[in-house]
C-alpha cells in the first residue's frame, strides 16, 4: 500500500537492536510500514503521500513518559508557577501580581515551591504576609507538602488540627494551631477540595472516585485540564505516558477525549491501593483492566506508596536522618504489603510502588519476592518508582526479579532544578554513594525506564536527557551517568517495555504504531550541555501530528 506519510533525509535511531539506524520512515494507517534507506522508502510514495524532509534531524520513537501526573499537571498549568523564585520579597511580589491579575479567583494556588524557598521553615504567618484576604496555598515541588495561609486552613477545617492516617500530618505549632505545613495527600486534600480541585487529586489521595457524581459541566472542565496537559506533553515529543495518579473517572474522561479526537497520547492509568483497603478492593483494579484495554487506554496495574519524600523526612530509612532520631515509617506494614503483592500478582496485575528511602525500597523488593515465591515466575515487570536511596545489599536483587527501576533524571539534587544543598540535610555523607543510582542499577541488571514525574519537575524530555548526561558525581562518589543511547532507550523502548506497551510502541519497526518524534537537530552531534535547549520539530502519535514547530513541514 502507498504510504500516507514519509519522513526522509533523517538520522533515524530506531531503538530496534536488529536495525538500529535508518534514513527514512514510511507510515500508513497509523502504523509504520517500513524503515530503511532513503531511496527504498521514498519508492513507497504515492500521489497523495505527504513527504517530510527532516533535513538531517534525528528521528526517534515517540517518547514514553514513564511516570507523570497528567491531571495534576494539566490543572497546574493554569496556576502560579514558582520555579526560579526565591526569597520572601520576590515570592510576595509574584503572589500579589498573580492575585491582582486574577481578581475573579476565590483561591490563589501556587506550585513548585521547594523546602528552602525562605531562609526558615515556611508557616501560615509567612503566607498571610504575602496574601491574607484570600485563601492561598503553595504546593511543594514534590507534591508531598502544601503550605496554607490562615484563611485557607480555616475554610478547610484544619486550623485546629485533624487526626490523620500514619504518614500524613497537619503540623501543629506551640500555640495549639496548625503551622500551615500539611504533609502528604490526606493532610492537604481538604485544602484542594475547598479550592474546587478535589477531583484532580481524589485518586491518589484516597484511591476512590469523585463523590457526588460530577456534573456535565464539571466533566467538561476536567476534560479541558487533561487536554491542556496532553497538548503540553505533545509539544515535548511525548506519545505514551504512565499516569501515576488516577482512577476509573480519569480513564472515563480520557475515553471521552478519545471519542472527541482529543486523546493525543497513549495513557496507562493505575488503580491506587491504600493501606485502609481490603484485598477485595482489587476487584476494582480488575474492572479498570477489563474496561480499558486498547492500544490507547490501558490500566492493568496497581500503584502504592510505601513512603513519602526525603525533603520532609517522610521517606522511610534504615537509619536516622542526619541530626535527628527519626527515620520515618512505612505506609504499609510488611505482612499487609506482601499479601497485597501476592494477590495482585496472582490476578495478573502489574505493581508499581513509590519507594524513596532505602527501607522502603527493601520492603518493596521483599513484597515482589514474596509474590514470585507464591505465584511462580511470570512476565510481571513490577516496578519501583524513584529509588532515591538503596542499601548496597539490595542492588543485585532487582535484576533477577525483573524489577524495573523507574527513575527520574531531573530528580538528583544539582542535576537540573533541585538544589544540591538538599543532600547535606537528608543523607549521611557515607551514603551519598548509594543515592540516585542509575549506572550501578543498570549494570546490576535492572531494566531502566526514565521519566520527569511532571509536574514535580519540568516535563521536557530534552531537559531530562541533558540532566541524565551532564549530572556530575556527588562529592567523592562514583559517576552514575549512562551514555546517550542508554538514556534514549530508557525514554523510548525501555519505557514501553516497563509499561507492557512494547507490543504497540517504543521502537521504529514495521507493524508498530507510528509514534514518532523529530528532534530539531542531530541529537548525536549536539553537546550534552545544549540538548536541553533543543526543541521538538514534530510529534506523531498513531500517525497523526500532535505537535509541529511553526514553519516546519
Amino acid at each position: 500500500m502507498p504510504a500516507d506519510l514519509i519522513i526522509t533525509n533523517a538520522r533515524v535511531l530506531t531503538m530496534d537492536p536488529d536495525h538500529p539506524r535508518a534514513e527514512a520512515v514510511a507510515v500508513g494507517g497509523g502504523r509504520i510500514l517500513a524503515v530503511g534507506p532513503r531511496a527504498g522508502i521514498e519508492a513507497l510514495a504515492g500521489s497523495d503521500t505527504r513527504v517530510i524532509d527532516a533535513g538531517g534531524r534525528s528521528v526517534l520513537p515517540g517518547f514514553v513518559e514513564s511516570h507523570l501526573h497528567l491531571f495534576w499537571g494539566g490543572a497546574e498549568l493554569d496556576q502560579l508557577q514558582l520555579t526560579g523564585i526565591e526569597g520572601m520579597g520576590p515570592l510576595t511580589r509574584a503572589v500579589r501580581d498573580f492575585a491582582a491579575a486574577h481578581p475573579d479567583r476565590e483561591w490563589i494556588i501556587a506550585q513548585g515551591g521547594h523546602y528552602e524557598l525562605l531562609d526558615h521553615p515556611m508557616t501560615r504567618h509567612d503566607l498571610d504576609q504575602m496574601l491574607a484576604d484570600r485563601p492561598f496555598c503553595i504546593g511543594a515541588h514534590d507534591h508531598h507538602t502544601v503550605w496554607a495561609n490562615t484563611r485557607a486552613l480555616e475554610l478547610a477545617g484544619l486550623l485546629h488540627g485533624r487526626a490523620m492516617p500514619p504518614g500524613h500530618e497537619v503540623v501543629m505549632g506551640a500555640d495549639g494551631l496548625a503551622t500551615g505545613e500539611l504533609r502528604e495527600f490526606e493532610a492537604y486534600s481538604p485544602v484542594y477540595a475547598c479550592a474546587g480541585e478535589a477531583r484532580v487529586y481524589v485518586g491518589v489521595a484516597t484511591g476512590g472516585e469523585p463523590a457526588p457524581e460530577p456534573s456535565d459541566a464539571e466533566r467538561a472542565a476536567d476534560r479541558a485540564k487533561l487536554l491542556r496537559g496532553l497538548r503540553h506533553c505533545a509539544a515535548h515529543g511525548i506519545t505514551s505516558m504512565v499516569n501515576m495518579d488516577g482512577n476509573y473517572y480519569t480513564l472515563a474522561l480520557l475515553r471521552e477525549l478519545q471519542a472527541e479526537g482529543g486523546l493525543l497520547a497513549r495513557v496507562k492509568v493505575p488503580f491506587h491501593f491504600k493501606p485502609h483497603m481490603e484485598l477485595s478492593e482489587l476487584d476494582r483494579a480488575d474492572t479498570m483492566t477489563r474496561d480499558f484495554a486498547d492500544d490507547w487506554l490501558r490500566s492493568g496495574f496497581v500503584k502504592m506508596f510505601m513512603d513519602g519524600v526525603v525533603d520532609s523526612r517522610t521517606a522511610w530509612m534504615l537509619h536516622d536522618y542526619p541530626g535527628t532520631d527519626t527515620r520515618a515509617e512505612p505506609l504499609f506494614p510488611p505482612a499487609q504489603f506482601e499479601a497485597i503483592c501476592v494477590e495482585a500478582d496472582r490476578r495478573g496485575l502489574q505493581i508499581a510502588v513509590h519507594a524513596i528511602g532505602d527501607a522502603a525500597v527493601r520492603q518493596t523488593i521483599d513484597g515482589y519476592e514474596a509474590a514470585a515465591r507464591a505465584n511462580g515466575p511470570r512476565d510481571s515487570r513490577h516496578r519501583i518508582e524513584h529509588i532515591e536511596l538503596i542499601d548496597r545489599a539490595d542492588i543485585p536483587r532487582l535484576g533477577p526479579l525483573g524489577i524495573t527501576a523507574s527513575l527520574q533524571p531531573p530528580h538528583p539534587p544539582g542535576a537540573m532544578d533541585f538544589p544540591l544543598s538538599t543532600m547535606e540535610h537528608v543523607f549521611h555523607r557515607d551514603r551519598w554513594r548509594d543515592a540516585y543510582l542509575v549506572r550501578t542499577l543498570a549494570e546490576a541488571g535492572a531494566p531502566l525506564a526514565f521519566a520527569s514525574d511532571w509536574p514535580v519537575t519540568d516535563v521536557s524530555v530534552m531537559r531530562g536527557i541533558q540532566a541524565a548526561l551532564t549530572r556530575g558525581p556527588f562529592d567523592g562518589c562514583q559517576d552514575e551517568r549512562v551514555g546517550l543511547h542508554e538514556v534514549l532507550r530508557a525514554y523510548t523502548a525501555g519505557g514501553a517495555r516497563a509499561a507492557h506497551l512494547d507490543d504497540v510502541t517504543g521502537t521504529l519497526r514495521a507493524g508498530l504504531a507510528a509514534d514518532i518524534v523529530i528532534i530539531d537537530g542531530d541529537i548525536e552531534a549536539i553537546t550534552p550541555a545544549e540538548i536541553g535547549r533543543t526543541g521538538i520539530a514534530l510529534t506523531l502519535a498513531g500517525g497523526g501530528i500532535t505537535w509541529r514547530t511553526p514553519g516546519f513541514a
